[in-house]
């Protein structure tokens, strides 16, 4: 660490952190200590205003699937195994993706609600998620294939815009109840108009599948792109994104300029848990100092206060001069206005 420069890197971070707090350096509690809090400070960092700080901002696209009906079914009632004829399921389309997979909805002719699909075995074979409790399906029936949900990036934590998912699709961004509530079955082809976002945490993890769900759903191949924060907080040095700094040579997203903000974070948690005195609040009013500044420093062509005198009455009588009330005549606004000498 040079002691004489801005903080860069997370052992510039915790280093300076345990020198002001006056600690010894190099003790594994203390300094474990110390990381934890540089951590916690840039999250919370983020917490609430990531939406403002414009280096959290990632862009990606998503592109949907067209529908796929290609060929005939048939499932027995009670059975999860649905059976294909002249289908192509497990054969890659002109973008390299299956024709079905797994997560993807089937509807049959005649019956309103679709089934999900659990796995797809091979071109012809198709497991479904419940089982089929229609009547029996004969060979030779009809079906449609199609995908309303899409992965969205793995370091997605929230939309820029809360009510716009895309504004270059002009697509809406609602609540997953009301979504519920205005697509309960889902079953409408068309271009995308209105999303969701839905989370997913598989059976013992705690890593939440992160999804947005379309409505109508997507009948044709259409490229969605998005704006989002971003999860990824930190970057290694081999430039490897990632949620926590772990080594002493990774760097937080924060840029350089903004970083010490990261450090009287830390300080003021720090002397709020371990000292209990009012230099916790001194370093805290520096940090809420320092967040202000960042924030209206980085709101590049946000409104500012101004003063604009109400001049547009005088230009107005200024343009016309000897016109007042509809007549002719001389019209004074004071001496500033007169043509004497």
């Amino acid at each position: 660490m040079t002691t004489s420069t801005q903080f860069q890197t997370f052992a510039d971070l915790y280093t300076g952190l345990e020198q002001a707090v006056r600690v010894t350096t190099g003790v594994a509690t203390t300094e474990q200590q110390a990381k934890r809090a540089i951590n916690v400070a840039l999250y919370d960092m983020h917490l609430g205003v990531d939406y403002k700080l414009p280096w959290a901002e990632r862009r990606a696209v998503i592109r949907t699937q067209d529908d796929y009906s290609t060929g005939t079914v048939s499932i027995s009632k009670g059975s999860t195994s649905l059976t294909g004829a002249s289908t192509l399921w497990n054969t890659a389309n002109a973008f390299s993706v299956n024709s079905a997979r797994a997560n993807g909805r089937i509807i049959f002719a005649g019956v309103r609600q679709p089934y999900i699909v659990q796995a797809v075995g091979s071109d012809t074979a198709i497991t479904l998620t419940e089982k089929f409790t229609e009547t029996t399906l004969a060979s030779g029936s009809t079906y449609t294939y199609y995908e309303d949900e899409y992965d969205l990036a793995a370091d997605f934590l929230r939309p820029i815009d809360m009510q716009r998912f895309s504004l270059e699709a002009s697509i809406d961004l609602i609540s997953r109840t009301e979504f519920r509530r205005r697509y309960p079955t889902n079953t409408t082809p068309g271009r995308p108009a209105v999303a969701t976002i839905l989370d997913f945490a598989p059976s013992g993890s705690t890593t939440p599948i992160r999804r947005v769900k379309l409505a109508p759903y997507p009948n044709d191949f259409f490229q969605i792109p998005y704006t989002y924060v971003t999860a990824y907080l930190a970057v290694s040095s081999a430039g490897a994104a990632q949620t926590n700094m772990t080594a002493d040579t990774d760097e937080p997203i924060v840029p350089l300029r903004y970083r010490h903000a990261i450090f009287y974070h830390a300080l003021a948690a720090w002397y709020r848990d371990k000292k209990d005195d009012t230099r916790s609040q001194e370093a805290k009013a520096e940090y809420v100092d320092i967040m202000s500044r960042i924030i209206m420093d980085t709101e590049v062509g946000a409104p500012r206060p101004q003063l604009r005198p109400r001049v547009s009455g005088y230009v107005r009588s200024a343009k016309s001069p000897y016109t007042r009330g509809g007549t002719r005549g001389r019209f004074d606004r004071g001496r500033f206005d007169e043509m004497g000498d």
